[in-house]
């Protein structure tokens, strides 16, 4: 049988909430909900890539219901969650006297935009496919590849961001994290034909300008110098850019706001980089010696250079 928790604890916790309100959400404005927004991301994918995140087949025939039952559903959902981020903001006296408005406005102008990150899309997943051998399809990639979740849904969160929607665009990408293990925040930059190979690990912060054909393996970093000054950095540039035809391997760690990766280079793996390279640079630790000598036999050792 449940016991009813003492008084004594229950006072305890009141307490708790007295003294530590910097952690408590209590009288406020009700925030964008977590659970919703998952939902409604997913759904979201299935319009972004119509019959792979679905139980059953889709058939042509579908499309045009399929289309507008959806985007009706997400529209309604998504402009409720958007009004909670509304309200949460601070606002002048003239945009609150419109949050409904404004928050079906917002709603209609983001849902502009899926058909542009569609087309974007499609150049991902090519790039996906041209840059990785293992591949057997297009199908393979969007079904298979973490990265093309994760992508899919910063894209959709970066026009959330550039519209100024608190909280949500934030909701959205840890989602993705959450299930791919890829965290790119929704507030960077990223061009076309963008690849991910593996992706566990990456980490892709907000201020970070990524242009076109630009390929990165897992454990890269994109990150700033320091974030010691806190809040006050709030707004600076602080993390690298990286400009097109680069690719990064495995566990790379580029920081900086000034730091620009120039086209066409390669960054090679575990290199530590916290200032500008030239276009086509080859960036590279020097040659080191692996030593491997024998547990049961101290004097047989080996030397090689790496």
């Amino acid at each position: 049988m449940l016991k009813v928790p003492p008084q004594s604890l229950i006072d305890e916790l009141l307490d708790s909430y007295r003294h530590h309100g910097g952690i408590n959400h209590i009288d406020g404005v009700n925030l964008p909900s977590k659970l919703s927004i998952a939902q409604i991301t997913h759904d979201l994918l299935r319009l972004l890539f119509p019959g792979f995140f679905d139980s059953k087949a889709l058939h042509s025939q579908e499309l045009e219901t399929f289309s507008q039952k959806s985007l009706e559903t997400l529209k309604s959902l998504l402009e409720q969650e958007i009004l909670k981020s509304l309200k949460y903001q601070p606002r002048t006296s003239e945009e609150v006297d419109r949050l409904d408005s404004l928050a079906s406005e917002l709603t209609h102008e983001f849902l502009t935009h899926i058909p542009q990150i569609r087309a974007c899309l499609e150049k991902d997943v090519e790039a996906a496919y041209d840059g990785d051998p293992a591949a057997q399809s297009y199908e393979e990639v969007i079904v298979a590849y973490p990265f093309i979740e994760a992508i899919a849904v910063q894209r959709m969160a970066h026009v959330l961001y550039n519209l100024k929607i608190a909280l949500i665009p934030r909701i959205m990408t840890e989602w993705a994290h959450s299930r791919t293990g890829i965290d790119i925040h929704p507030g960077a930059k990223i061009g076309t034909h963008f690849f991910i190979d593996h992706g566990t690990g990456v980490v892709i912060g907000e201020t970070c300008v990524i242009g076109n054909h630009v390929k990165i393996y897992h454990g890269v970093t994109l990150g700033a110098m320091s974030t010691s000054g806190g809040q006050k950095l709030h707004g600076q540039k602080r993390h690298p850019s990286i400009e097109d035809h680069v690719t990064i391997y495995p566990n790379a760690t580029i920081l900086g706001g000034n730091t620009v990766i120039g086209a066409r280079s390669t960054i090679a793996g575990n290199v530590w980089l916290t200032h500008s390279v030239p276009p086509d640079s080859l960036v590279e630790f020097e040659r080191q010696r692996l030593h491997i000598r024998s547990k049961r036999d101290r004097h047989n050792s080996n030397d090689f250079q790496i």
